[in-house]
């Protein structure tokens, strides 16, 4: 279907940023939003059109900003709110928006809702959050955080448990409670009025929870609290009492969500909200189901995801674009190849035509433009992430070896995304003059801003070229999506069509040589972009990508001309 309704955010390219590694301005080695703002002209340069800042609100930092203590106010390590409003006027100033990470699932127990709730079961606070009785003495239900552990923290103040699916110190917010909403509502407003431009909502399909399998004791140990029974009705009051009044963006992370969930959630009328993160592509290699397993993935599990996605959501709902975020692996060390260098930033290219040539709105995360890869780090004292840390006591206490965890941990750990930027090849990456909060990449010296401005071939001009093209082609952003040669175990090929003109892509997984079906496309078509220099006619080369496009008309895929699959 070509007949979407246009709109800024489905135009848009997306740049997300980890404050805390990002850029330090003052010294103390944690990122902040003055080096945000010194950076500004490098994410201009690049495409950007919105930044999606993860939190920066005050937090004790327990989860890296994602425990809340006070929602209006700037966490001491990020600077001030006079602070903010400068960078928002900067990024406003430059053509850019910024979006806000909303976390509302849950907050810090350092709040001071939670402070108050805690202090007796007659507190007005006290229904602000989830709590429950022990049950046949032992927690209420047999859910398990995110994080390792049961989901249920023992109060000793009221002699009851309050559910946390996070970290102990992020106690869960009860969204079945109305003076709840209205409080979180009109922080939103708040935030809206002082001219963000959107949220991306934490965990956001969490925030319903069935009051029955609370205290169901019965449930397998891995239940999920996803999309809940009334997650959408929620939302659709979050939007007609706070969205539908600003023309801004919204994003939903929707774990545990499917394609015709995602329809509710993201439909054209739904309502709600304009797109969801799902998490399917996110476990083609185990990621989210074998949590610390070694990853493997063959190419046909990511074709089969992203096919499902691009043809179920196409003219219903919309998508979003993400190979990696601050909660996963670098992606050319997941899913490209990083063992060398010429491997490195061939895949790293490919890499991006596949998924910004899909559509949807595209997200880059900090480093993607530069190819930045995993962090191998020696010995566990060198994480900081508290999933990392709780996993390998828990696999280690049971007898995991302390090496094999520590392999498993340098593919999966969420601090494989959250080392600091690597802008040149000077101490500490240019990052900070100090000690920094978490170890630099020691890849640092040859993987850079720096080294990627002065070359003119680097991924960075690579991603630049592509967002150039989304801007030029309307068929980028709004052409239907139709799937090529879907059985090829090594190339992803796919279509666009919008009107009489069509784009096709084709990205080579391998360090093979693949053959594909080009000469007719060759004698009727332009390429538009490719990773590298002179194609050969019929064969792409290791992690090879190109797009062409034909101006009037279409062509049969020879695969089907043939009635036979194409050579691989």
């Amino acid at each position: 279907m070509n007949d979407i309704k246009k709109a800024w955010w489905k135009e848009a390219v997306v740049y997300q940023i980890y404050p805390r590694s990002f850029q330090d301005s003052n010294g103390d080695g944690i990122g902040d939003l003055k080096g945000i703002e010194r950076r500004l002209g490098y994410l201009k340069k690049l495409g950007a059109d919105v930044l999606w800042l993860c939190p920066v609100y005050d937090s004790p930092n327990d989860d890296n900003g994602y425990d809340i203590r006070d929602y209006q106010k700037i966490m001491e390590e990020a600077g001030t709110m006079k602070a903010f409003d400068e960078l928002l006027a900067a990024a406003h100033s430059m053509g850019m928006k910024i979006i806000m990470d909303l976390v509302v699932n849950h907050s810090s127990d350092e709040h001071r809702w939670f402070q108050e709730s805690r202090k007796s079961k007659n507190n007005p606070y006290r229904n602000y959050y989830i709590w429950r009785e022990a049950k046949e003495g032992s927690y209420p239900n047999t859910w398990r955080s995110n994080f390792g552990g049961s989901a249920w923290e023992y109060d000793e103040e009221t002699g009851e448990y309050y559910l946390h699916l996070f970290s102990r110190k992020q106690p869960d917010l009860n969204w079945d409670y109305e003076p709840l909403r209205q409080e979180i509502y009109g922080m939103m407003r708040w935030w809206l009025d002082k001219g963000i431009d959107g949220f991306r909502m934490d965990v956001i399909s969490y925030i319903s929870k069935d009051p029955a399998a609370l205290t169901d004791r019965n449930q397998p140990e891995k239940t999920t609290a996803a999309n809940g029974p009334h997650v959408h009705e929620y939302l659709r009051e979050m939007y007609r009492e706070v969205l539908s009044g600003y023309e801004v963006m919204t994003v939903g992370e929707t774990p545990d969500v499917t394609v015709m969930q995602a329809r509710k959630y993201a439909g054209f009328d739904s309502k709600e909200l304009q797109m969801v993160f799902q998490f399917q592509l996110m476990d083609v290699d185990g990621g989210e189901t074998d949590r610390w397993g070694i990853p493997s993935f063959c190419l046909n599990d990511i074709r089969k995801v992203m096919d499902r996605w691009q043809t179920g959501l196409d003219g219903k709902a919309w998508n979003s674009l993400f190979w990696n975020n601050h909660d996963q692996p670098r992606v050319v060390s997941r899913f490209g190849d990083d063992s060398t260098e010429f491997y490195r930033k061939k895949s790293a290219k490919m890499l991006g035509v596949c998924l910004q040539m899909m559509q949807g709105t595209p997200y880059i995360y900090q480093g993607e433009e530069l190819g930045m890869t995993n962090v191998t780090f020696d010995k566990i004292e060198d994480y900081r992430d508290i999933d990392t840390i709780n996993a390998y006591k828990e696999y280690t206490g049971a007898g995991t070896a302390p090496e094999i965890m520590l392999k498993r941990i340098r593919y999966r750990s969420r601090d494989n995304a959250r080392t600091p930027m690597q802008w040149d090849d000077s101490p500490n990456a240019g990052f900070t003059n100090s000690t920094p909060w978490i170890g630099v990449n020691p890849a640092y010296t040859y993987i850079n801003a720096k080294e990627a401005l002065a070359d003119p071939d680097s991924i960075f001009y690579f991603y630049q070229a592509l967002i150039r093209l989304r801007k030029q082609y309307e068929i980028i952003v709004y052409g239907s999506y139709e799937p090529l040669d879907q059985e090829n175990p090594s190339v992803y090929s796919y279509k666009r069509r919008l009107g009489k003109e069509e784009l096709w892509v084709f990205c080579n997984f391998t360090r093979e040589e693949q053959k594909i079906p080009v000469a007719r496309l060759q004698q009727q078509s332009q390429l538009l972009l490719a990773n590298y220099e002179k194609p050969y006619s019929e064969s792409l080369r290791a992690y090879e990508a190109r797009i062409y496009r034909i101006a009037h008309g279409s062509i049969t895929h020879p695969c089907k001309t043939k009635n036979k699959k194409c050579l691989t």
